[in-house]
């Protein structure tokens, strides 16, 4: 007789999250067709049979400023979620969390479940090798296990006595080795001789509101030095009401394709990205395209994180390579002119572009290694007791 399928309990917090969430449920999934899993995810999560309590987005909110002005709100999401999952009897209680990145909401409510009796696994190791490394003591109170996207990080743990698996990256799972270009354009209906420039200003709509601007302003740019360009912009779902606006503000003369999500579609389709660091430019790498990395914030939150960074990088391709291997434009430094700039010259050089292309390929390959099983294998172990 197949055993009880075990009930799991998940967060997570933003569209990368939910992306990620859905992929890990697929593989639990193969492993344990009747499980149940709810709490707080996304449309991507809910696809996989995941009961979403509250919706992804209300935890979408980055910076420390942002975070502040909604404290009330995310604090009280948190108390309700922690009571409901200590309080739920024999029957209904889980018999796992699964916290899925956003670690600044996720690491306190495991910490409050582990100490409830509650096993507690973390999926995506912070970035305690780039920045607030201190957070590694949070960490081994708050877990079981850690499940680390990246081959370097285990060793990091295992220094510190906290338990971690490496499980490689989902995304280089399912984003296919070969890129489908051809499909990717004539899905959007780009022609084949076309020169496409893909604009990815992130997936909050604070990053929106502060990273948009400059990349329309650079398209704008980019536009009056080549009009033959063309222009795809993916809309986070919710989002397109805070994009059309700015679009108008800052490129309302250049034709820019506003598309409801389809980011894989424009990374397999562009010949270039301008993209605000984040999940997205691992995807972007994984897609074998040029990129110029970008990111805006709030001043204050701008002050905090430099002081707290340890390397000279910010986007994961150029910190999973150790080198800037493409450009990054920070704060004060992602001017539209310089944006617009070191755009165009990946399009004007073929050999540099190809170059990029094999050091892509090489990352792909050691972070494509069945992410779905090699994680729920972890999780059994961590269930087994």
């Amino acid at each position: 007789m197949e055993p009880q399928a075990p009930r799991f309990a998940m967060v997570a917090g933003e569209a990368s999250g939910d992306l990620l969430g859905g992929l890990l449920l697929a593989g639990l999934r193969a492993r344990w067709p009747a499980l149940q899993a709810g709490g707080i995810g996304g449309p991507k999560m809910v696809a996989q049979g995941f009961e979403a309590w509250w919706p992804h987005d209300k935890l979408s909110v980055s910076g420390y400023v942002e975070v502040l002005s909604h404290y009330r709100e995310i604090s009280g999401i948190r108390n309700q979620l922690t009571e409901r999952l200590l309080k739920a009897g024999p029957a209904e209680r889980a018999d796992v969390f699964v916290g899925i990145d956003a670690p600044d909401f996720n690491l306190d409510l495991e910490a409050r479940l582990k100490a409830g009796g509650m096993k507690a696994i973390h999926f995506v190791s912070p970035s305690i090798w780039a920045w607030r490394g201190k957070r590694i003591d949070k960490i081994r109170k708050a877990t079981d296990l850690v499940l680390c996207l990246f081959p370097f990080e285990p060793a990091i743990y295992a220094k510190q006595g906290v338990p971690a698996a490496y499980v490689g990256h989902p995304l280089a799972d399912v984003i296919p080795f070969e890129v489908p270009r051809a499909s990717a354009r004539a899905a959007l209906g780009i022609g084949a001789d076309e020169v496409v420039v893909a604009l990815l200003p992130g997936s909050r709509r604070a990053e929106v509101q502060y990273i948009a601007p400059r990349l329309l302003q650079a398209a704008a740019e980019m536009h009056r030095q080549r009009p033959g360009l063309r222009f795809v912009l993916p809309v986070v779902p919710g989002l397109r009401h805070v994009v059309e606006p700015l679009r108008r503000q800052f490129a309302a003369d250049v034709k820019i394709d506003l598309l409801d999500g389809h980011s894989h579609d424009a990374l397999a389709a562009c010949d270039v990205t301008l993209i605000a660091s984040g999940t997205a430019t691992l995807e972007a790498a994984l897609f074998k395209r040029p990129m110029v990395i970008t990111y805006v914030m709030h001043a204050l939150n701008w002050q905090m994180m430099k002081r707290m960074s340890y390397q000279p990088w910010v986007g994961l391709p150029n910190i999973l390579l150790q080198d800037f291997a493409v450009p990054e434009f920070l704060q004060g430094d992602a001017t539209p002119e310089r944006l617009a700039h070191a755009t165009l010259s990946w399009l004007d050089d073929p050999a540099r572009c190809a170059a990029l292309k094999a050091r892509f390929e090489a990352l792909h390959r050691e972070l494509r290694c069945n992410t779905g099983q090699k994680a729920t294998d972890a999780i059994e172990t961590v269930l087994a007791g």
